[in-house]
């Protein structure tokens, strides 16, 4: 069973950089406090880490 991630988006996108704005938006995250699963591996661990200034990040 793969496991998977809950992120939330704690910080706005007013002001970042258009490659952070972009992969907020592929994470599938659109407002503050949004939470969504996302299924954890390497591709998604990039993702988090180009943006892990903006959201929070949890096992499940």
């Amino acid at each position: 069973m793969a496991k998977t991630l809950k992120v939330k988006l704690v910080r706005s996108l007013i002001g970042r950089l258009p490659k952070q704005k972009k992969t907020i938006e592929a994470l599938g995250l659109k407002k503050i406090g949004q939470v969504i699963e996302i299924q954890d591996n390497p591709q998604s661990r990039g993702m988090i880490e180009v943006v892990k200034h903006m959201i929070e990040v949890s096992e499940m």
